[in-house]
């Protein structure tokens, strides 16, 4: 299965350096590399952004999550869906017509630039970094599992192959790639949701019942509380996926890869019809898994769930011993591991940029550089943000470090959501009181995850695993009360023209 798996792994990254070196050719300006030249169609962007939440996350976890405690872990896939209402109702057309390549560009206009975008540029590098280094460790593991190579080389594989995306095609690359990755993931969604199916007379019903009716499974696993039994933890879950997604630096900056607020919203609405095809089959291949594969089966090859999908594409395509088995799991794996490459590189262009044009361009620079030198700096700054992720996977590779995904959803949520939406729709919001809320949230983020149940397990000082119930409100909280103790008149007096513009569209870049 090794080398099956590490030819069809070859294939398709071949054919992703093909497209990226395609759209090398494309780069000649600092718009083509942070925003694809704002050229893409609204559904190509919608592709993309699912592509986002089509992740190894959503592919393998969700499954294993499902074959393992029920249809509690469908939490992700409802909350992921739901998430782009937010961002279609609150911030896709608003966002598109106020900023330029980032969400800070929206921010610092009403509020003071030499304050305000390195401190945001700070939360949006520790978001990314944070996302970031779980993927690569996760990746690391799931190659010395799947392709027979241990994991330090595993994560020196995806980190360079996202450096060399990154730093050759930025954006553009990033955006063809995961177009491409979200068409592959959901062919062979589908097919193995088709394949799956036929065993239960392709109903779902008649899948219901065999989970009901399993020995090892029972009714508890098609009903709430198998894997958070308190309904706290799933409310506080459902708050950060749901608001922390339409916070996500990498998320937003795809809204300004496209020319218009229009096509803007039509992203989020193409995103949602993407994201639902393929969320709405994952409870499928986790309950599949449990019932034809066997939850025990699972756990033997893995305790953490991750290889529910793969080993039932390999049951339901013709068994262990089969070719068609062994091809379409090293299928399924191969797109797994692309879709880890295609995520980070999204996320390492989201910190890059944070620094290289929110921090360098605009504060260092005082906006004062060409085409050539942004390019450079963006170039420098993603192989120097490359070489730290893989640096920091390296170190972390044997720690639990998936709380470190839930501190990013935190941060986003608890801090990013606040200072977008108070800037955009209230006119009272000051630079004290948009830096008091970030630094405040940031600190309010990072206390409720490494003092909570995740890190110090039964002596945890904060009882909840999923902070965003306590932390969300407390973001805006703290922002709103800093911004009415200190006055603004220039911040309030550029309120109403950002008003105009996020709304109209005049004097969008």
């Amino acid at each position: 299965m090794h080398i099956l798996s590490i030819i069809v792994f070859l294939v398709l990254i071949a054919l992703t350096l093909v497209i990226t070196a395609r759209a090398a050719k494309k780069v000649k300006t600092d718009k083509d590399f942070y925003a694809a030249g704002g050229e893409i169609p609204g559904w190509q962007n919608g592709l993309a952004i699912a592509g986002e939440f089509m992740a190894s996350g959503a592919f393998l976890g969700i499954a294993g999550l499902i074959a393992f405690h029920g249809l509690d872990g469908e939490i992700f896939s409802i909350c992921w869906f739901a998430s782009f209402f937010v961002v279609l109702v609150l911030v896709a057309e608003v966002i598109r017509n106020s900023g330029k390549y980032t969400f800070i560009d929206i921010v610092s206009y009403r509020l003071n630039q030499k304050s305000i975008r390195p401190a945001v540029a700070v939360t949006v590098f520790i978001v990314s970094l944070t996302y970031l280094i779980p993927q690569m460790v996760a990746a690391g593991a799931l190659s010395k599992i799947l392709f027979g190579i241990s994991d330090t080389l595993g994560i020196l594989i995806v980190g360079g192959l996202m450096i060399v995306y990154v730093v050759l095609g930025g954006m553009m690359a990033a955006t063809w790639v995961q177009s491409l990755k979200a068409i592959l993931l959901l062919a062979a969604g589908y097919l193995l949701a088709w394949l799956t199916m036929s065993h239960f007379n392709f109903s779902v019903a008649s899948l219901f019942d065999a989970v009901v009716h399993s020995p090892e499974l029972g009714e508890k696993w098609v009903q709430q509380g198998g894997w958070l039994r308190n309904p706290i933890e799933r409310y506080s879950l459902g708050l950060s996926l749901l608001f922390g997604t339409a916070a996500m630096p990498h998320v937003l900056m795809r809204l300004f890869t496209v020319k218009s607020k229009e096509q803007a919203q039509k992203s989020a609405l193409w995103t949602m019809l993407f994201m639902g095809m393929f969320h709405m089959i994952t409870f499928i291949f986790g309950l599949g898994a449990a019932v034809l594969v066997g939850k025990e089966a699972i756990y033997a090859m893995d305790p953490g769930g991750n290889l529910a999908t793969p080993m039932l594409a390999q049951f339901v395509a013709g068994g262990a011993n089969s070719f068609t088995g062994e091809l379409f799991m090293a299928f399924i794996v191969s797109i797994a591991f692309i879709t880890v490459i295609a995520t980070v590189s999204g996320l390492c262009i989201a910190a890059s940029t944070a620094f290289s044009y929110d921090f360098w361009f605009k504060v260092i620079k005082n906006g004062r550089q060409d085409h050539t030198g942004q390019i450079r700096t963006a170039r420098i700054s993603a192989i120097a943000i490359g070489i730290l992720a893989i640096i920091c996977s390296l170190a972390m590779k044997h720690m639990n470090v998936a709380y470190l995904s839930g501190l990013a959803f935190s941060i986003a949520a608890t801090v990013n959501l606040p200072t977008i939406i108070l800037a955009l729709y209230w006119k009272k919001l000051t630079t004290t009181g948009a830096l008091i809320g970030i630094i405040g949230g940031t600190v309010i983020s990072l206390f409720a995850v490494l003092t909570g149940p995740s890190i110090m397990g039964a002596n945890a000082l904060f009882p909840l695993s999923n902070p965003g119930i306590v932390t969300i409100p407390l973001g805006f909280l703290i922002t709103c009360i800093a911004s009415l103790l200190t006055a603004d008149k220039e911040a309030e007096q550029k309120y109403v023209e950002l008003s105009v513009r996020s709304h109209s569209g005049l004097g969008a870049e």
